[in-house]
């Protein structure tokens, strides 16, 4: 497992890159939706992103090194996808990573709503789980796997739920959030090029909670998204339950490198009395040291909507 994920600066004049629309049962638009595309493009997704992905964080591409995130029709209440391979066909084998196969993140564009899911696989290489969307919107969902004798990768897509929809303000940053009765504090803030510990305590009722349980092989996971394209990063925290010298509380760190000056969004899941709560929190990053390499990014302009990345880049997974 990395302690340390580095996310890459944006790419600079990227050509085309893809946000899609697709189907979630009887309650979702069907009809793909491809954006950023000219008439006579020749090169595909996959060909812009094996030139661009080792540039870009985690979850910007549908499709990266020969691998394609591809939603199919499901019933009503279930989200249903395929990885493709390289090869155009369903991927079927993956590894095992903090105890699963795949995890599923999707957030509001927004940044108001938030799922981290585990859908289980077909024979045929379809994955399958009740719809973690939440109402209508527009929302990214990001697969974040390892194809078995591949890179690890977190590949995104738009998915948007039709109906009546108030868009949501950025919560202010703040260094404390309640969430269930648990109350989460946020100590370091990220700096863009720079490598910097965020620690996030748990107490509840006022007391320290010493007796955090292991979730998906640790004490916490931590989701960034950056304001505006979702650029995704995905950290877990040093050492793991029972090697000794990991504690189960009150504080879980994490090392992040950020890609830019920006706002984010932190997304902090754990597990203590037989749940998993999540706790949320909005930070802006402080100014790049003068030695870090321009980012090519605006956090806060038009998305590249569009789809993956990976590798060490964007993703927390050894």
């Amino acid at each position: 497992m990395r302690t340390v994920t580095r996310l890459a600066g944006f790419a600079v004049g990227l050509a085309a890159v893809f946000s899609a629309t697709y189907g979630i049962g009887r309650a979702v638009d069907r009809t793909p939706v491809v954006e950023g595309r000219h008439e006579g493009a020749a090169h595909s997704a996959t060909e812009e992103s094996d030139g661009a992905a080792d540039r870009l964080p985690g979850g910007l591409l549908v499709s990266d090194r020969g691998y394609t995130l591809d939603p199919v029709d499901a019933q009503a209440d279930e989200f249903a996808f395929r990885i493709t391979g390289p090869d155009g066909q369903p991927v079927t084998r993956y590894d095992v990573a903090h105890d699963k196969q795949m995890h599923l993140i999707v957030a509001r564009r927004d940044l108001s709503g938030f799922r981290h899911v585990h859908p289980d696989l077909a024979t045929d290489g379809t994955w399958r789980v009740a719809t973690p969307l939440a109402g209508p919107g527009q929302w990214r969902a990001f697969a974040d796997f390892t194809p078995t004798g591949g890179d690890p990768l977190t590949l995104g897509v738009d998915v948007t739920i039709p109906g009546a929809l108030t868009e949501r303000p950025l919560p202010a940053p703040a260094t404390s959030t309640t969430v269930d009765g648990y109350t989460v504090t946020l100590t370091g803030t990220p700096q863009p090029g720079r490598t910097s510990p965020l620690t996030l305590s748990i107490s509840r009722n006022g007391q320290p909670v010493t007796d955090l349980e292991p979730y998906l092989g640790a004490y916490g996971h931590l989701v960034a998204l950056r304001r505006g394209d979702l650029a995704y990063l995905h950290v877990h925290p040093d050492g793991t339950p029972g090697d000794g010298r990991t504690q189960p509380g009150p504080a879980v760190t994490f090392l992040a490198e950020v890609p830019s000056v920006g706002s984010y969004r932190l997304y902090l899941d754990f597990r203590h009395g037989g749940a998993v709560h999540t706790a949320e929190f909005t930070v802006s990053t402080g100014t790049p040291p003068a030695d870090a390499p321009p980012t090519g990014s605006n956090p806060s302009g038009p998305a590249p909507t569009g789809g993956a990345d990976h590798g060490t880049p964007g993703h927390g997974h050894n």
